[in-house]
């Protein structure tokens, strides 16, 4: 490769994907907000109302991130190839997520309590659930748009805007979660009304590119297309697992920990939990920022550019794990305190042990988003499903039983560390066959 075309993929890499992880950031960061707003006002209980409806979030997301990065990626690989078909994914994506959220939004009006029930939670903290969990299900179809409308804009040559409307909307949902929760004493429903309103910011500003001159998103209205959601959701798997695997990982813990530690355990795992968010939003920010440029040169069929591309994100994502790690391990008991305002010692205590156990599988876990992101953005989505999958249901359910089992609170630990590595060793071979 040309010494010029290096400089100018390395150049176009550090845009996007910085832009993209400041973005990322910004949705985690509210989370964090959340969190600590709520632990001022409702204690232990209210972090674990938090973190028994997280995989809820998480799954929400999923969809939104599988159905929008999915599509997006089709409109970038076929308007590389100047196919006019890729003018017809948006607004299929933008019909599917509305009908898809219908079914949230029908238990939000009828059955959060039974969603509550069935994370795991008792009367007391369903009780205390109920108003978060039925408001948050109310707007899940901002949420999704949210996801399609920010991934089209991203890849149509706009990751600046894409970034400005996610941390508007994620600093807008701190000031509301202020405002909301103690001078107007909403309480846990102010939260979520908060976490509502940031979607809906973020797209009123993604949507200033449809009036844009250099605009090429169309929204082509037919009947909805099964086929073009399948296509896109088979190149979207990667983004889904990667979203659900925090909800499945959330889900398997708490039954676990419930079991082993109680609620006080679960409310030390919510520290952990809202932490590894930010971990977690950093690695796809990396992804999912590469994601338009590996596209569009793998359909521009420059090969030497894709593989520049996967090792400038492998090389990124190792040393933002050093980074994250090292600001866990050296900041661990300030970190977990935020959270701490009962000053449980048995909550720190948990958590302290957690973090820096837990924490040690981002090094393989970055690897992974990174690598499976890689994957569905050339056009594999078999590898991509495949290693996804692995990582984000088969390995991590298989470990946290066993090593639960044997070890107790430390191998609950230990499990996401194991799943992670050895996800890493058959990521690492699909890209080794994909890229020899």
């Amino acid at each position: 490769m040309k010494q010029n075309q290096t400089k100018k993929i390395t150049g176009q890499f550090a845009g996007y994907v910085s832009q993209n992880i400041l973005g990322m950031l910004g949705i985690s960061c509210y989370i964090i907000v959340d969190t600590f707003f709520i632990s001022k006002v409702a204690g232990s209980n209210g972090i674990t109302v938090l973190n028994l409806v997280l995989p809820v979030f998480n799954l929400i997301f999923a969809i939104g991130s599988m159905i929008g990065v999915g599509s997006a990626i089709c409109f970038e690989l076929l308007r590389a190839r100047k196919d006019e078909r890729a003018e017809k994914y948006f607004a299929n994506a933008v019909c599917w997520v509305c009908i898809i959220s219908l079914f949230f939004v029908a238990a939000g009006i009828w059955a959060p309590d039974v969603i509550l029930k069935i994370m795991g939670a008792d009367s007391t903290i369903v009780e205390l659930g109920v108003p978060y969990a039925r408001i948050f299900l109310l707007f899940t179809p901002f949420f999704m748009l949210n996801y399609v409308i920010s991934s089209f804009v991203r890849n149509d040559n706009a990751p600046s805007l894409a970034m400005t409307a996610t941390v508007a909307g994620s600093l807008s949902n701190i000031v509301f979660d202020y405002i909301f929760m103690f001078p107007m004493g909403m309480g846990l429903a102010g939260a979520s009304l908060a976490t509502a309103a940031s979607p809906v910011i973020s797209i009123i500003i993604c949507s200033l590119h449809f009036w844009n001159k250099n605009n090429t998103i169309r929204f082509v209205m037919k009947r909805p297309s099964v086929k073009m959601l399948v296509e896109a959701c088979k190149l979207g798997i990667s983004a889904f697992i990667g979203e659900l695997s925090s909800g499945v990982t959330t889900t398997v813990f708490n039954f676990l920990i419930l079991g082993l530690a109680g609620n006080i355990g679960v409310a030390a795992y919510g520290v952990i939990a809202n932490f590894a968010l930010i971990a977690v939003s950093i690695f796809n920010g990396v992804s999912q920022g590469a994601q338009p440029l590996i596209s569009k040169y793998y359909g521009k069929g420059e090969i030497q550019s894709v593989k520049k591309l996967l090792g400038l994100g492998i090389k990124t994502a190792l040393v933002l794990a050093i980074l994250i790690y090292a600001g866990v391990f050296f900041y661990t008991e300030p970190l977990v305190s935020l959270f701490n305002s009962e000053q449980s010692a048995i909550l720190a205590e948990y958590a302290k042990t957690g973090m820096r156990l837990y924490f040690i599988g981002f090094f393989f876990a970055g690897f992974n988003i990174v690598g499976t992101g890689f994957l569905s953005a050339t056009d594999h989505p078999a590898a991509a499903f495949a290693a996804s999958i692995l990582r984000g249901v088969a390995a991590i359910l298989i470990c946290s039983v066993v090593l639960s089992y044997l070890f107790g609170m430390t191998g609950v630990w230990l499990a996401f560390v194991t799943a992670e590595l050895i996800t890493a060793v058959v990521t690492g071979i699909m890209l080794l066959r994909q890229i020899a």
